[in-house]
């Protein structure tokens, strides 16, 4: 039987003023403490629950967001998603959020975060004919700065959030202006008390929540209903609320959404008087930027794999008339974001939870790399590479819109004499052996590590030749090369001095030669620090993990290799039963050392924090977060980052910096100068906490427990030394060069059309980096327009030029500070380029009347 209920005049005259907009919502953790399996089937239970309720209360409304949940009901269960389609149409099933997931909001990197909200709204869209307004993270455990402006491009103008709690942040109110580094504002709520609620009566919830808001802003919003497992609201929530609205326990208490409560909160209230912040939202469960070191490397590489992809794939598109493979990539896509969830990517889930990241993350990166290697293969073939008796010509790609030089790594076969190497006109470049990946007795193979110094978002053509010695009438390719030498303490070139001491492993002078700066000598503190950790797996109550700790032992310090090109020192270290192997290298005229660590990590409830002390004077912080960076305070705090930190001052009265950028690690923190160490940069490199333990559950000291990264790990970091602006040195594209290496490949001797270097997309190398090139999601799913993204890095105005040699096309743009814009540019050279928001709908003309989507949808 239908419930009955008192009409609002019922409601006692002598009840507060005010309405409590109560939304109806189960966040559903789709994987955690139970496998995504679970949270497969739980999708289907809790949306069958949602629709069963509003045939019993006709008030009831249904907030929803986590795209991903909707569409594993759409293919598992038709009657249910035709009901979500009818009730949506209704008004009574609400959808927030926009995003495939509700992701950590700090560790994905910024093109994640736009295609979180290009597959989640457009998903809505094509399935119900609406996309989301408001933002919704309810359950993330730290939020970045430059969310509003990625918010804004995405159609939505609002955000609700519950962490930081008014315990974890220096943010007061609930309602406020959150503004991101370009200017972009969203207004922002953060949910007072809880997101989800207990099975029965409402009253806690209600009271708990009240205790915690704003008072000034009259009318509020309380969410309500069972969550993490799913659950959604109950017949007991949903009646306590009539009750209680009747008594005039609260206030006047409606059914509501957070797009409802937006709306009439602006209309409401004068906006100008909401307070503005202007920083990211922190600081919660900082462990968790570095629990689980195998997620957050294996997201890095997802990510990297297939934004190189998706370049090689418009290349390929347009030059040979390949098919874009739009399915496939937005598979791999949606692999990717389902596992940048916030309780995966950010190591809090069950221990099997990670065995199906890996497997999913996998195909992500098996599809890229298919991708790649046939774009690859069809440009190679139609290079014109002579034929020259006893060489092997060999292909480099680079995935970047900018011109890199970097040093290659090739395994060779045939060739029991070495090899040397030239570029397609014979001119000499820079070479030596390195040590083969392959230990066999086929003395024919061989590596070789060459300079190479390639176009943007292209290839060049080299060749190896027979010999390690070239003729001595052999012309360079550019200029000779400079001075390199190296022994057991010391790495020179024409630019840098590193110098180590044996006895520690580590640095005692990290000399700039263009300035006379060593931002190194004098400085005081250990590189490696072991140190306890009994905190849990998201390291709850953490503030600094820059403890006090142990050193690791040196045990020996080796010269690997030392050549024309580069040197390479071998430091090995232990603790425990742990191992640290560091290989320090510098390339012939790098302004940069390079760092290769194998970590093997043995140790139950201990970190290990790598330190880079300083010898600068007041220093600043600037941490990279998704297209932007921020500064932050010099105190110790752990921080979350995206690749690298930079620390800024001065050495003897001349600015100074050095930056530490990284291919694997989230977690940092940037420590004052104190009686027993210098200013430093820290990097946890390893936690090893209990999986999925939360406190304040005690462990049994006679238990038996899996304890995070046990066994070897591998990665890579740069040090970059500078005249004291970071913006100088290109952090934000050296980091992506360190994640995403060019690729080479020995092809055959062939006829062709096209020349030995090529070019197909260029930023021009300055403060303005394209992110993304790619295929529209409109239109000819064949031969689509290209859509390309760029982003301003450095925090200032800038003008810039977006070369499309691919399609003989150039994008001239102004960009803000920080601002992200987006391109779609036809292949038609006669249509205009048109300036698109990051779903790819026109700025100014929205999404197009007929889309894929919509096809793919009926």
């Amino acid at each position: 039987m239908t419930p009955e209920f008192p009409a609002e005049g019922y409601r006692p005259l002598a009840a507060r003023k005010r309405t409590l907009h109560m939304v109806g919502n189960s966040h559903l953790d789709p994987v955690w403490l139970w496998p995504w399996q679970e949270g497969y089937q739980e999708a289907r239970a809790t949306f069958w629950s949602a629709i069963h309720r509003m045939e019993e209360y006709p008030d009831f409304v249904f907030t929803c967001d986590q795209i991903v949940l909707l569409s594993w009901v759409e293919e598992q269960d038709p009657e249910l998603f035709e009901q979500i389609r009818k009730r949506v149409a209704e008004g009574r099933w609400v959808m927030a959020g926009g995003w495939w997931v509700e992701p950590d909001c700090n560790m994905p990197g910024g093109e994640s975060f736009v295609r979180q909200g290009l597959y989640g709204q457009r998903y809505l869209r094509s399935r119900f004919g609406v996309t989301a307004s408001v933002g919704m993270n309810v359950d993330p455990f730290g939020h970045n700065a430059m969310l509003p402006a990625i918010l804004r491009g995405q159609g939505m103008d609002s955000y609700t959030f519950l962490r930081p709690g008014p315990h974890e942040s220096d943010l007061d109110g609930t309602a406020f202006w959150w503004e991101a580094p370009d200017g972009s504002r969203v207004l922002a709520y953060r949910i007072p008390f809880e997101y989800c609620s207990p099975p029965g009566d409402v009253a806690h919830q209600t009271e708990k929540a009240l205790g915690q808001l704003d008072r000034s802003l009259g009318d509020v919003m309380i969410f309500y209903g069972v969550g993490n497992h799913g659950g959604g609201p109950t017949k007991a929530n949903i009646e306590s609320i009539h009750r209680h609205d009747q008594r005039g326990s609260y206030g006047r208490m409606i059914m509501s959404s957070p797009a409802r409560y937006f709306d009439e909160l602006i209309a409401r209230v004068d906006a100008a008087r909401l307070p503005v912040w202007r920083d990211d939202l922190q600081h919660h469960a900082a462990g968790c930027y570095s629990s689980h070191s195998g997620i957050k490397q294996w997201v890095r590489r997802t990510q990297a794999a297939l934004l190189s992809a998706e370049r090689w794939a418009a290349v390929g598109s347009v030059t040979h008339g390949l098919e874009y493979p739009r399915d496939e990539l937005g598979h791999a896509w949606k692999q990717l974001l389902f596992n940048q969830f916030h309780d995966v990517l950010p190591g809090s889930a069950i221990e099997p939870a990670y065995d199906d990241a890996r497997d999913q993350l996998g195909e992500a990166v098996a599809i890229a790399k298919r991708i790649i290697t046939r774009v690859h293969n069809v440009i190679a073939r139609d290079v014109e590479v002579a034929f020259e008796d006893g060489s092997q010509p060999v292909l480099v790609f680079n995935p970047h819109p900018w011109p890199v030089t970097t040093d290659v790594e090739l395994q060779y076969g045939v060739q029991p004499a070495g090899v040397h190497v030239v570029d397609a006109d014979g001119g000499l470049t820079p070479s030596q052996p390195t040590q083969s990946v392959a230990t066999t007795n086929d003395k024919g193979r061989g590596a070789v590590v060459f300079r190479a110094e390639l176009p943007p978002l292209g290839y060049r053509l080299y060749r190896l030749r027979p010999g390690l010695e070239a003729p001595a009438t052999t012309r360079w390719s550019g200029a000779a090369p400079g001075a390199l030498s190296a022994s057991e303490t010391v790495l020179e070139n024409d630019v840098l001095r590193a110098e180590i001491d044996p006895s520690t492993g580590w640095l005692t002078s990290l000399l700039d030669k263009r300035t006379g700066v060593d931002v190194v000598a004098g400085a005081t503190g250990a590189h490696t620090q072991v140190s306890e950790d009994p905190t849990d797996t998201w390291g709850h109550g953490v503030v600094s993990y820059a403890w006090p700790g142990e050193a690791m032992r040196t045990m020996r310090v080796v010269l690997r290799e030392s050549g024309p090109e580069r040197a390479r020192l071998r430091v090995e270290r232990s603790w425990g039963r742990s191992t640290l192997v560091e290989e320090l290298i510098l390339r012939q005229g790098a302004d940069e050392l390079e760092v290769r660590v194998t970590l093997d990590w043995r140790e139950q409830a201990h970190l290990l924090k790598l330190r880079f002390p300083v010898a600068l004077m007041d220093p600043r912080a600037t941490y990279e977060i998704p297209f932007g960076t921020l500064e932050r305070p010099v105190d110790g705090a752990e921080e979350p980052g995206q690749s690298w930190v930079d620390l800024t001052g001065t050495v003897g009265g001349t600015a100074a910096g050095l930056a530490v950028v990284n291919n694997a690690k989230h977690g940092y923190d940037v420590s004052p100068a104190d009686a027993a160490a210098s200013p430093s940069i820290g990097v946890t490199a390893v936690r090893s906490p209990v999986y999925s333990w939360h406190d304040p559950r005690l462990l049994d000291p006679d238990g038996v427990y899996s304890f995070q990264d046990q066994g070897v790990q591998r990665f890579a970091y740069l040090l970059v030394p500078h005249a004291g602006d970071w913006r100088q040195v290109g952090l934000v594209r050296r980091a992506a060069e360190l994640g995403s290496a060019p690729l080479a490949m020995l092809e055959s001797f062939h006829s062709g059309t096209l020349p030995p270097a090529g070019s197909y997309a260029a930023d021009g190398a300055g403060q303005v980096m394209v992110t993304a090139v790619k295929g529209w999601e409109d239109g000819d799913a064949d031969a689509p327009d290209l859509v390309v993204r760029a982003v301003e890095t450095t925090g200032a105005p800038a003008t810039a030029r977006l070369g499309l040699p691919l399609l003989d096309r150039v994008v001239d743009a102004e960009f803000g500070p920080y601002q992200i814009r987006t391109f779609r540019v036809p292949r038609d050279a006669s249509r205009p380029i048109v300036e698109v928001d990051l779903l790819e709908w026109d700025v100014d003309g929205g999404p197009p009347a007929s889309s894929d989507d919509d096809e793919r949808a009926s």
